[in-house]
Parts: C-alpha cells; sequence; structure tokens
C-alpha cells in the first residue's frame, strides 16, 4: 500500500488484513470469468461448490471480530484524509451487508446462482422457460429473504437497489421513471414518424465472416486505447460483460451472431467503457477496498458513454469506415453516412441489449416493475411471462413471441442480481449530463474523435471520474465532478437534439 495515501497506522493494518479478501475475491471473480467463457457444461457442479465455499470463507473473514473491531475504531478518528475515510465508508457498509448474511444463506445463494446461470444459458437456447421456472422462483426466494435480512424502511426492493447503487430507493425511480415514460413516449412517436434515422436498414441481414469481424473489434479497440495483452483481453459469451481481476487485468467480451455487425462492435465498445473505468482508477488503490467503480449506475454511465456518445456518432462512424471495410467487404456498397444510420437505427424492438439509445430506458421501467412485483407483492415466476409481454406491448407496442426473445432474454436474474437494472437507465441518463459537461471543458470534442485523438477525452473522464474509484458515494461523485445531481431533462434534450433537430 502507499504511505503517502494511507498515513494512518491503524487503516494499514486495516488495508493487510483486507488484503487476504482481496485475494478471494479475485479468486471468485476469475471462477466466474471462465465460468462464462471457456467451463466446459459439466463443470458447473464442481464450480458451483467451489465458489460457494470462497464466498462463505471470504464471508467469514470480513466478519472476524477482530477486523471488525479495527473497522470500528477506525470510525472514531477524525484526522483521516479523504482516501482513508473512503476506506472506513466502504468497509464499514460491505460489513453491515456483510452481518446481515448468514453463512448459510450467503453459500446457498452462490451456489443458486452457479447453477441457475447453466439453467439460464440451456433454458434460453432451448427456448424452453419451464426449465428455468423454478431456478426464478428459488432466486426470488432468496432476493427477499435478502431484503428482510437488510432491512428496510417502505419496501423490500429498497434494500436491493441500495446494494447496486447506494441509497437508491423506489421513491426516486419513481419519480425518475415515470417523468421519462411520460416524455419518451410521445417522443418516441415523433421520432419514428419524422426522424432522418431508419427503423430498418439493409445491414441487419448482411453476414459477416466472424474472424474477420474479431479483428476489426480488436482494431477498433486498440484505436480507443484498450491495453489488449497488457492490461486486458477480448473473448466470446453468450452475454456480452466486463470482469475486472484489478486494475492491471480487465477482461471483455463480446458475442458473434454472423449478421447485423453493429450488435457485435457496439458490445465491444460498451464493455469498453466498463473496462476504461476500472484501467483508470489510482494505482495507489491496488488491492484496497477503494479500488473499483463506486456504484454500478456510475459504472453504465462510462460504458453507455462510449457506446452512445463516441460509438454511434457521425466522427466516431467515419473514422471506423476504413476498418469496417478493410475486413467486411459488402460495406463498399455503402457510404459512411448509411454506415451512421445503420448504427442509428430506430425502433421499438424486443431485446434490450439491441435497443436504441431512444427507447432503451423503456427495456429498463418494464423490468423495474416486474421486480418491484417480484418483491414487493410475492409475485411468482409461473406469473412473469404473461406480465413482462403485457408491459412490453403497453410500453413499445410490441409482444414477444418465444421466451428467448422475451423473459429470458437477459442473464441477470439467473445471476440473483435483482435490483441491478434500474442502474443501466440511471448510467443512460448520466452519460448524456456527462457529454454536456465534457462540452464545456473540450468543445471540439467530436473533432478530436474524427482524428482518432482519445487521449483528451479519457484523461478528462479520470479526472472527473476515475481515478476515484469508491472513495466517495455516487451522489457525491456527481456533484463533486458535475457540480449538480442527476438530471434526466439532459437526456430528452439530446434525444430531441439528435434525431429532430430541436432542443
Amino acid at each position: 500500500m502507499d504511505e503517502n495515501v494511507f498515513r494512518n497506522e491503524l487503516i494499514r493494518d486495516i488495508l493487510t488484513r483486507y488484503r487476504r479478501i482481496w485475494a478471494l475475491n479475485h479468486a471468485e471473480s476469475v471462477l466466474g470469468w471462465d465460468m462464462e467463457v471457456y467451463m466446459p457444461k459439466e463443470g458447473i457442479t464442481e464450480r458451483s461448490v467451489a465458489q460457494g465455499e470462497l464466498a462463505v470463507l471470504s464471508h467469514e473473514l470480513l466478519l472476524s471480530p477482530s477486523f471488525v473491531d479495527l473497522v470500528n475504531k477506525s470510525k472514531r478518528i477524525e484526522n483521516l484524509n479523504e482516501f482513508e475515510r473512503g476506506v472506513v465508508r466502504v468497509l464499514d457498509r460491505s460489513i453491515r451487508i456483510a452481518k446481515a448474511f448468514p453463512p448459510e444463506f450467503v453459500k446457498e445463494l452462490a451456489e443458486t446462482r452457479s447453477k441457475a446461470t447453466s439453467v439460464w444459458n440451456e433454458a434460453k437456447r432451448k427456448d424452453d422457460y419451464k426449465l428455468f421456472e423454478p431456478w426464478l422462483d428459488k432466486i426470488i426466494e432468496l432476493s427477499r429473504k435478502a431484503a428482510d435480512y437488510l432491512g428496510y424502511d417502505e419496501y423490500p426492493y429498497d434494500a436491493l437497489l441500495d446494494l447496486y447503487e447506494e441509497g437508491l430507493r423506489v421513491r426516486d425511480l419513481e419519480t425518475i421513471f415515470n417523468n421519462l415514460e411520460n416524455s419518451l413516449r410521445p417522443l418516441i412517436k415523433k421520432v419514428l414518424e419524422e426522424s432522418w434515422a431508419p427503423s430498418k436498414h439493409p445491414l441487419e441481414k448482411e453476414r459477416y465472416d466472424v474472424e474477420k469481424m474479431k479483428i476489426a473489434n480488436v482494431e477498433i479497440l486498440k484505436i480507443l486505447g484498450f491495453p489488449i495483452g497488457l492490461r486486458s483481453r477480448i473473448d466470446i459469451s453468450p452475454h456480452p460483460f466486463t470482469t475486472e481481476f484489478g486494475i492491471k487485468d480487465v477482461r471483455i467480451t463480446t458475442r458473434y451472431e454472423g449478421y447485423d455487425f453493429r450488435r457485435s462492435l457496439l458490445a465491444a465498445i460498451h464493455e469498453f467503457g466498463h473496462a476504461l473505468y476500472e484501467l483508470q482508477q489510482d494505482e495507489r488503490f491496488m488491492f484496497t477496498p477503494i479500488a473499483g467503480g463506486v456504484s454500478l449506475g456510475i459504472h453504465e454511465s462510462q460504458s453507455r458513454f462510449w457506446e452512445n456518445i463516441i460509438g454511434r456518432s457521425k466522427e466516431f462512424t467515419r473514422l471506423i469506415y476504413p476498418i469496417l471495410s478493410k475486413y467486411l467487404p459488402f460495406l463498399k456498397n455503402y457510404s459512411v453516412e448509411e454506415i451512421y444510420k445503420y448504427f442509428n437505427i430506430v425502433r421499438p424492438d424486443l431485446i434490450r441489449v439491441e435497443a436504441d439509445e431512444v427507447t432503451y430506458n423503456l427495456h429498463i421501467i418494464l423490468r423495474y416493475r416486474l421486480e418491484k412485483l417480484m418483491i414487493n407483492e410475492g409475485v411468482k415466476a409461473k406469473e412473469l411471462p404473461d406480465l413482462w409481454n403485457e408491459e412490453m406491448e403497453r410500453l413499445l407496442g410490441i409482444r414477444p413471441k418465444t421466451y428467448r426473445e422475451g423473459i429470458l432474454q437477459d442473464i441477470h436474474w439467473a445471476h440473483g442480481t435483482i435490483g441491478y437494472f434500474p442502474t443501466y437507465s440511471l448510467g443512460t441518463l448520466l452519460a448524456v449530463q456527462i457529454r454536456a459537461h465534457i462540452f464545456k471543458d473540450i468543445p471540439d470534442m467530436y473533432e478530436l474523435v474524427l482524428k482518432g485523438n482519445f487521449t483528451p477525452i479519457k484523461e478528462w473522464l479520470k479526472d472527473k471520474i476515475h481515478r476515484y474509484g469508491s472513495v466517495y458515494p455516487p451522489k457525491v461523485l456527481i456533484a463533486k465532478s458535475l457540480g449538480e445531481a442527476l438530471n434526466p431533462e439532459y437526456f430528452i434534450a439530446y434525444i430531441r437534439e439528435k434525431y429532430l433537430g430541436s432542443k
């Protein structure tokens, strides 16, 4: 540890003890990543047990009386610096959460997540919801237990929201999502009727060579500055994700379906945004609890910034056109302007991860409302497909014909992460707000993108957000970095300006 940052002797003692907990978390991350990317199917039985045992061991170390006593003593020290206070805050919160869960619950949850994930993969492949239904009921049951263990003032779901976005409550989201839905539904109708953005494009059906697309993705990621082979790598998984083993080892995945190449490309750019957040942490925080993104909402703001604000821009399209043309020969029939339109197709779509930036938030509102029903109202898994389909039709005017394009499309509930989905909207809204603030300091941002010069943008994000890791709570970090709280009005104005030419 850096003694210039962590000067207090008690804090240094805590961090020395914490390193073993960090090592177990590191090992769990490796096992989780391997399970999604390389593990053979039948390895799930042993893997789930291993993950369960590691989770219990980490839980025991965090709650060891001597460690908890050190953290409690540190809470009474008044002259800690901001980094040391961050360590105390994060560990105190972690201990509070861990204390709430009995060891047998931690083990059961870890094993259930592993098995449910494996079953979800098979259920999605076979389009057979009945395979996954009992596991989802188990996840709902365990999530409700978790909420009871954690405690809450108003709704059980509040306790789960707080796990992923510190301080987030149903009352906050009701205001945000109700206002967002009321603004978006008429705006979407107007965009579909009046915008330059197409509702479909022939490139969606063009097939590509997967091996060549892999090379194109790597070359584009290198232009962005992704340190492949040094501190990162890119692999394949059914559902793209990012795993950070540490500040110097961050890995992403994407998927290749052989057609509609933007799916693979934009997923890779999205995950790059997550990875960059981890890679640009202050290295003095290595092995400490303040290394790593502070919340899922802040994290998602970084991925959505790179996917939407950069990746779907005219300037970025022009920059990467030569690379895409080199590996996708059919693009010789399309201009840069046509590819830009292809990247910005707007239409109600069944699949969240393929949704455009105009309609995306309605997908999250759907999931948020179903999660509230699961946790607050006791709705069972057998009721959810019909509820999903009805709400999808109400919000977006379309109805799934299969489970795969409906309730089985996301991996999150198999992972047991109920309460996670709303952070996607928080991040999507915040990404646009960050864009507005970057323009104040870098008014020529898109000119830099056109030149392939991403350093000033990455440095801005590092200075304002990345370098702080988890030192500050998310709301404090936003206020410190932007000088204001989250404001969804930036997003509505951005959609109007980009797609309708008006503010």
